[in-house]
């Protein structure tokens, strides 16, 4: 099986205008994932962390990159394919209730 990154984007604002059915089952269908193994998490803030040529670890709150929506949260799945982790993902909160989840194929993992 091969490893998959996804990072989910979403707003309150577009959670909020999707319909509770739709949302739930959302949720419903996260639970699942979590049984069957896949490790995900609610994205907290971030910290970049940078070493530039060995010569002193420095932070700085904040993300590095922006986008036009939230992160909200990360996960990594296994699958045999791209197709089929887009299928996974496909039913997620983020997906469904106006935001978008990008699918990252490890190229290495451990």
């Amino acid at each position: 099986m091969a490893k998959f990154v996804t990072i989910g984007y979403g707003a309150q604002e577009g959670y909020d205008r999707t319909a509770p059915a739709i949302r739930n089952a959302a949720h419903a269908h996260d639970a699942k994932l979590q049984r069957e193994g896949v490790s995900m998490g609610i994205a907290g803030a971030p910290v970049q962390v940078r070493n530039p040529d060995a010569s002193g670890v420095e932070t700085s709150d904040g993300p590095f990159m922006t986008s036009p929506l939230p992160v909200a949260g990360f996960a990594i799945i296994e699958a045999a394919n791209l197709a089929e982790a887009i299928e996974m993902v496909s039913r997620t909160p983020c997906a469904v209730a106006q935001g978008v989840v990008e699918v990252w194929p490890l190229k290495q993992s451990s």
